[in-house]
């Protein structure tokens, strides 16, 4: 049986593919997202019940439109929303 040692390097490297693996899998996935959601896909993404829903349809924190009696949210818009909404927690 013959012995291999690990070094930081090796560590290292594996990180840098694993991550670059990773990046690859992730934008696959999201060209597979649809663009446009429902009130309830936005409900169960964000964990919300469809009062918070309506109230952040009221105060804009989320862009929607309406085409009959159905809601619709772009997906792009939402993610906007909470990113420039998000705060940097001090250390």
């Amino acid at each position: 049986m013959s012995l291999q040692i690990l070094t930081k390097e090796d560590l290292l490297n594996f990180k840098i593919e694993l991550l670059a693996e990773l990046k690859t899998l992730m934008k696959g996935h999201e060209s597979n997202q649809k663009k446009w959601l429902r009130s309830k896909e936005v409900e169960e993404l964000l964990k919300i019940s469809s009062g918070t829903l309506q109230n952040y349809r009221i105060n804009g924190t989320i862009k929607w439109s309406k085409i009959g009696s159905t809601y619709y949210y772009c997906l792009d818009s939402i993610n906007d929303s909470f990113n420039d909404n998000s705060t940097n927690p001090v250390s």
